[in-house]
């Protein structure tokens, strides 16, 4: 795990299942139905109780239709050890001429400001938008971990961080780090 003191708060990276962390709440990189999907929305959905978090869930879509990219929104983390889950849809990788950089820094920003205005001070993310959506890892590194240092010296939250799967993963996210902090 790689850590850094940001403001007053820290940023931190690590290789891990983001399901079983014992934060106040974990990132969803979901779609814009909140159907549960694969990859990491599909490992939230089982470990939070697929049943009680598809209800929740329904009940929102209900209300609001769909969730727009960029945009987050809450719900309780049910049999996960963190106590919310943010939902949030990043953008489809359109080979960077769709606005997807100013999209993915919304999905961020919008998480850290939901969990601010919640009083949630931990916070994981998986690597939004990286997986089906297609976006280079890399460029995703950029863009999340500038948008993780600006909340958290804005004081959004007190520690916010990036769980990734994969060893190949987490070293490319963890190199692009080195470089900015």
């Amino acid at each position: 795990m790689l850590r850094w003191e940001i403001g007053s708060g820290h940023l931190f990276i690590r290789q891990d299942d983001i399901t079983t962390l014992a934060v106040d709440a974990i990132v969803n990189a979901a779609n814009s139905e909140l159907a549960g999907g694969g990859g990491v929305d599909g490992s939230i959905h089982h470990a939070a109780g697929r049943d009680l978090l598809h209800a929740a869930c329904q009940v929102i879509i209900e209300s609001i239709g769909s969730l727009p990219v960029g945009e987050a929104l809450l719900t309780p983390g049910f049999n996960l050890p963190a106590r919310y889950i943010i939902h949030t849809v990043g953008p489809f990788w359109r080979g960077g001429t769709a606005h997807e950089s100013h999209l993915l820094r919304n999905a961020y920003l919008n998480s850290l400001r939901l969990a601010h205005h919640h009083s949630i001070t931990t916070i994981a993310f998986p690597a939004i938008s990286c997986g089906v959506f297609g976006y280079p890892h890399e460029d995703a590194a950029r863009c999340a971990l500038a948008t993780l240092e600006e909340g958290l010296a804005a004081g959004l939250v007190s520690e916010a961080g990036m769980v990734l799967h994969g060893a190949d993963t987490y070293n490319i996210w963890a190199a692009v780090a080195k470089d900015l902090f």
